[in-house]
Formats: structure tokens, sequence, C-alpha cells
């Protein structure tokens, strides 16, 4: 609300405030001075603050993204009605002769009311859910950071758009690992006496994001043949879901340079005629 007043909004890390301050004592008068110390100094742990309309953009992709759980669940509700009558179709049960066979299936009469109520729930948010993906790609063509993500391949408007409204300006990010870190992608990590024991993995940053970079690993896999053997590898070493994760912070780290490359100033570009040295003096004149 201050920052739609037209005022600028500063937020700290309350971690790194409250380290700062080595006193045990705590009072508001305390943390009041602390921070307005902190603020004359130029020390204050500002954190980065999505902007009104970025903030408005996460609300897309929240409904979408709940929008498609109901559909999900709605979906499995209607996968335990048929193979509870032994029809087992997967993802054919959606097509046209599928669906003719969940209809024709002899249910009693809770079971038939449960059916037709779910198959018009679906019905109803097919098309909403379509309208929120055209709104989502209508919004990630219109940024050019997000179809500099789109270049990667496996990445469409949805996972772009999720990325760039969750990381921010990249520059914040001094590397790919703080990057890593900040997604919650980084292993977990006890070690002492000159012993390293890592676990899984932090997930210490944003669950939806993290979700969908597992999820466009599936199609990433497929259209890279490197990606595809650093996972055939993993998977065969560690397991499936181990290699899942690799290969979403792989992509993590490569939609990170793809922004970094996109923000960077390309140099300029020397033509044949072109002096080999400055034509001005750069150093101030003296008179």
């Amino acid at each position: 609300m201050v920052a739609e007043l037209g005022h600028e909004l500063w937020i700290g890390d309350p971690a790194e405030i409250r380290a700062r301050e080595p006193r045990r004592q705590k009072t508001d008068e305390r943390d009041a001075e602390h921070v307005r110390d902190l603020l004359a100094r130029g020390q204050f742990p500002r954190i980065w603050v999505p902007s009104v309309e970025e903030r408005d953009a996460r609300q897309l992709l929240k409904y979408r993204n709940k929008l498609v759980q109901m559909q999900t669940s709605v979906k499995n509700q209607l996968h335990y009605l048929a193979m509870s009558q032994g029809l087992c179709r997967k993802r054919r049960l959606w097509s046209a002769k599928g669906r003719a066979e969940l209809e024709a299936l002899s249910l009693g009469p809770w079971a038939s009311q449960r059916r037709q109520e779910l198959l018009e729930l679906l019905e109803g948010l097919e098309p909403k859910i379509e309208r929120l993906n055209e709104a989502v790609k209508a919004e990630a063509e219109r940024r050019a950071d997000c179809q500099e993500l789109m270049k990667v391949k496996g990445v469409g408007p949805v996972t772009a758009l999720a990325y760039v409204l969750t990381v921010g300006p990249v520059s914040r990010f001094r590397n790919s690992r703080a990057l890593v870190s900040y997604l919650g992608l980084n292993p977990r990590q006890h070690s002492s006496g000159g012993q390293q024991k890592l676990g899984h993995i932090s997930k210490q940053g944003n669950q939806r994001l993290r979700w969908l970079l597992v999820e466009v690993s599936h199609s990433a896999v497929q259209h890279d043949p490197e990606l595809r053997r650093k996972y055939q590898r993993l998977k065969f070493r560690r397991g499936r879901s181990v290699a899942q994760v690799a290969v979403a912070r792989h992509l993590a780290v490569c939609l990170y340079w793809a922004l970094r490359q996109a923000s960077q100033t390309p140099p300029p570009v020397r033509t044949s005629g072109s002096p080999g040295s400055a034509v001005v003096d750069e150093s101030p004149s003296r008179v």
C-alpha cells in the first residue's frame, strides 16, 4: 500500500539485521535505533521487492497453478471410478472413445452422480485454464527477458515467466551458485573435521519454481542429446529422482546465464575505417 501511494519502500533482511546487533536486549526503541544506524552507515541489508505489476503477474501464475491442481484432482477421481470397474485407459481415457466408455460404466446412484458432477467440473475448468494459458503467453511475449529464456530447449511461457518474476534482476546474484542456493536446489551440508557430508536439497526457496524446473527437465532431456546422456548416467548411478533434480539445477544455471548475457551491453563493433586509438583525449583540459 505504501508503494502504491508513490513512496519508495525498503525492506531489509531480518536475519542479517538481527545478526548485526550484538546486544541481547531487544526492544522497539533499540530496533528503531539499530535500523537508523544501519541506514546512516549505508549498511542496511536491503532485499529486492517486486513491483505492483510483477506481484499482479504472480497472481496470474498462482491462479493458473491452483486451477491445474484442481483439474488434476478431478482427473484422478475419474480414473479411480474407471479403474474400480476394470477400465484402465490412462491418457486415452480423455479421448472421445475413452470418454464414451467412462460414461457407459454401470455405477451405483451416488457413484453415477459423482461421475456426472466431476465431468461437468472438468468441462468448466478446461476453458478457464486455456484462457489463463493465453494470458501467460501474452505476458511472456511482452517481456524481452522471457523471450530470451524461451530460446532454451524445453522452456515455455509458464516457466519463463515464473523464473523472471521469482528471480527478479539477475544482477543481484554474484554467480550461479548463489542463484541455485536462492532456489533451494543446493544440497544440505554438514561438514566438520575434514569430513564432508552432503544430503538432500535444502528446498529453501520458491517451491512452485522448483516444481516447474523439474517438470521442464522431462522435455529438455528429450530435446538435448547431451543433457539426455547426463540424465541417463545419473539415473543409472543415483536413481531417477536425483537425476531429475540435477537436470533441474542445470536448467536453472542455463537460464541464469541466458539472462546475464542478455543484460550485458555488447561491446562496440569496430569497422575497417575506425581509428585504432581515441581521437579526443579523455583527460581534462587545463586552462
